[in-house]
């Protein structure tokens, strides 16, 4: 079992910027991580994702130049920085991991094991 924490969601002014962090604990290795996000009415998406190695990463056309995936393995963490944000942007972002092996990037939910609960993000215009 691998437990996701996610912080830093908040409220944001469309252009500003926020980091998203999230903790793992438990078993801790993870063939890979990501975040993903579900707006209201909406259903849940892939924002970003990266492999264990952190040489293969995926980013959703929508974020792609915007946002920055990066994993620290040493501390168990996996952070999402969101730069020049914009209202479609607001929804709650779900931290994931997943537990079986795999050797290709993950794209969609389903290729994930573990969530955390979310964090809010708001972006006001």
């Amino acid at each position: 079992q691998v437990q996701l924490v996610e912080s830093g969601g908040g409220l944001v002014q469309a252009g500003g910027s926020l980091r998203l962090s999230c903790a793992a604990s438990g078993r801790t290795f993870a063939y890979a991580m990501g975040w993903f996000r579900q707006a209201p009415g909406k259903e849940r998406e892939s924002v970003a994702t990266v492999m264990w190695h952190g040489s293969m990463s995926y980013y959703a056309d929508s974020v792609k130049g915007r946002f920055t995936i990066s994993r620290d393995n040493a501390k168990n963490t996996l952070d999402l920085q969101m730069n020049s944000l914009k209202p479609e942007d607001t929804a709650v972002y779900y931290c994931a991991a997943r537990g079986r092996s795999t050797s290709a990037v993950i794209t969609t939910s389903s290729g994930m094991d573990y969530w955390g609960k979310g964090t809010q993000v708001t972006v006001s215009s």
